[in-house]
């Protein structure tokens, strides 16, 4: 045991819950040559195995396994007293991944971020927009953000808030284009949508909930390009409230008939949500739905309008 160190242990624990050396060494901002060393010496200093090596990465052994539960007894106690020392979420540091629609992640950017930083200055945190390709049960990423909660139980999710989405148009668009006086007008204009067999949510899917018989003429998997078609006056397009409110050039189609609302989920797996970091920003982006999330709805219409309901 003379090799023996805390420090070792924060390696075997990455490693464990990555099962890769490369995805381990991001997270510890170091190389996977070291974490392999650090592995390799932390059992010669145990005189066990704690892992097998196979193509698909590192297994834990049944010694592993039951070393887990010790490690993060001992990684909860070192980060409660970090947090105790210095009194607010700088004792929460390393490497953070979260996944979430383009949308939520362009609001949190704009909003979060700033807060975000200011609370967690020693986390550092990677956005990605793609959550359709990110797995919580490979551990790709620690959090995610989604439309619709995942039904199977090894997750956990929670409600963050509601948001608002509307058909819009731009103001010169419908200057020149015939008048929209009830839905059955929408079938006279072009509509910009995603590509329906790259829809990753179901929550996404809402043309046909305006009108069966809309179909899109131009399609992206990027809320941001429909956006921009949009303002280039290509055509009509649902959009989040809290989008398209930022530019002056849009008008709302039909706003008291048609009116959809979403709800965005934080989810992870149900063996991250206990750890201290994690669980401190599943906090704080909890604390922000509540405090923001009235921002995120046009809350001049009455609910009576609407044409969808929460998914919650």
């Amino acid at each position: 045991m003379g090799n023996f160190t805390w420090d070792d242990l924060q390696f075997f624990l990455a490693v464990a819950r990555s099962g890769q050396l490369s995805r381990a060494a991001r997270q510890l901002r170091t190389s996977h040559v070291t974490v392999s060393r650090r592995i390799d010496r932390l059992e010669a200093g145990l005189k066990m195995r704690l892992f097998e090596r196979n193509p698909r990465g590192y297994e834990l052994t049944a010694v592993g396994r039951r070393l887990i539960e010790t490690a993060e007894r001992m990684e909860a106690e070192a980060e409660r007293m970090q947090v105790d020392l210095l009194g607010d979420g700088r004792g929460q540091r390393g490497v953070l991944r979260m996944a979430v629609p383009e949308g939520f992640g362009s609001w949190f950017s704009r909003v979060l971020l700033p807060p975000f930083t200011q609370r967690f200055p020693n986390i550092a945190l990677e956005l990605i927009t793609l959550p359709q390709i990110m797995s919580l049960s490979r551990r790709e990423a620690d959090l995610t953000v989604t439309l619709d909660p995942p039904k199977a139980s090894p997750y956990h999710s929670e409600r963050i808030t509601d948001y608002s989405l509307h058909i819009y148009a731009a103001r010169d668009y419908l200057a020149a284009h015939a008048p929209i006086l009830g839905r059955a007008d929408l079938l006279k204009h072009p509509f910009i949508g995603y590509i329906e067999e790259m829809i990753f949510a179901p929550g996404l899917d809402y043309l046909g909930e305006i009108h069966p018989g809309i179909r899109a003429q131009f399609k992206s998997s990027s809320i941001f390009n429909q956006l921009a078609a949009t303002r280039n006056g290509l055509g009509l397009c649902v959009l989040p409230f809290y989008i398209a409110d930022m530019f002056p050039d849009l008008e709302m189609v039909l706003p008291q008939e048609v009116a959809l609302r979403r709800t965005y989920w934080l989810t992870c797996h149900r063996d991250v949500r206990p750890l201290p970091r994690e669980r401190s920003v599943m906090t704080f982006l909890l604390e922000a739905g509540h405090s923001h999330g009235r921002s995120l709805l046009n809350l001049s219409l009455s609910r009576k309008s609407e044409v969808a309901t929460p998914l919650d």
